[in-house]
């Protein structure tokens, strides 16, 4: 037996009524087409336009936040450290206005709050420049006698020369000792203290200064050691509070009015006393 031969099936694409049919699946179940719609109402310069408005926002936004929030908070941070802080040189001066030590410590506070810090802290009151106490260093050194409260070389800052000058003598010798000099703000702060800006500096030797050949000490390069020595000895008296301008010294290296060579982090140290 053969089997009979069927016809062949064909299958014609749908049309007319029953195309929308067939697009909407069997039974009446939705087929779900891919990809977005397109948003008819929306033109693409609507939406081109949203776009620069959000910008715009946030642009506002932003300006508002930095103009009217962050920088006066910041301008009122660095106010209420002290108006003095304002355009401080970095160094003293010598009387001949050749540039002395580095300026590296600052402190807020009255006269007498100093002093005790300083005092409590081990320092002592430098002598006054007088014609007995250049008789008497100049014997000290030559003979290496003590000389604890030795007087300090001028140098200058505001038009004026030091205020106040704190030492500690190294081993009784005085051409070795710790030393730091202030100078006294005209500004104060809105407690009436002033700004007293300083200068810390270990001297090794006495010699010939290398710029003007007049007698002189020579100091430690390593200032910051200086620095935060006095911090030190500060903090384990009471607790300090201390802020930083960094950078403040714009070269880390460079020479004092004596032609000794210094480096430094180039950070300011300000220490609010109690």
């Amino acid at each position: 037996m053969t089997a009979a031969a069927h016809p062949p099936v064909t299958t014609a694409a749908a049309t007319g009524p029953d195309a929308s049919e067939a697009a909407a699946g069997c039974c009446g179940r939705p087929v779900l087409a891919l990809g977005p719609a397109p948003d008819a109402t929306r033109s693409p310069e609507r939406r081109l336009l949203e776009s620069w408005l959000y910008g715009l926002a946030l642009a506002a936004i932003g300006y508002y936040v930095l103009a009217y929030l962050l920088l006066p908070n910041l301008w009122r941070i660095i106010e209420h450290r002290h108006p003095a802080l304002q355009g401080l040189a970095t160094h003293a001066v010598t009387r001949d206005g050749i540039p002395g030590d580095p300026i590296n410590v600052a402190l807020i506070g009255t006269e007498g709050s100093l002093q005790r810090s300083l005092i409590a802290s081990g320092w002592v009151p430098a002598d006054p420049i007088t014609f007995e106490s250049a008789l008497r260093i100049a014997a000290a050194s030559v003979v290496h006698r003590p000389y604890d409260t030795a007087p300090v070389s001028n140098l200058y800052y505001w038009d004026h020369k030091q205020d106040l000058v704190f030492e500690q003598m190294i081993g009784g010798d005085p051409r070795r000792r710790h030393h730091v000099r202030f100078w006294k703000s005209a500004d104060l702060d809105d407690q009436g203290r002033p700004l007293w800006v300083g200068a810390a500096t270990l001297d090794t030797r006495a010699g010939i200064s290398h710029r003007t050949g007049q007698i002189t000490h020579h100091i430690d390069a390593a200032i910051d050691q200086e620095r935060d020595l006095l911090l030190a000895q500060l903090n384990a008296n009471f607790t300090a509070s201390v802020e930083w301008i960094d950078p403040f010294q714009p070269r880390l290296r460079g020479r004092n009015g004596g032609g000794d060579l210094y480096y430094t982090d180039g950070r300011l140290a300000i220490v609010t006393l109690p």
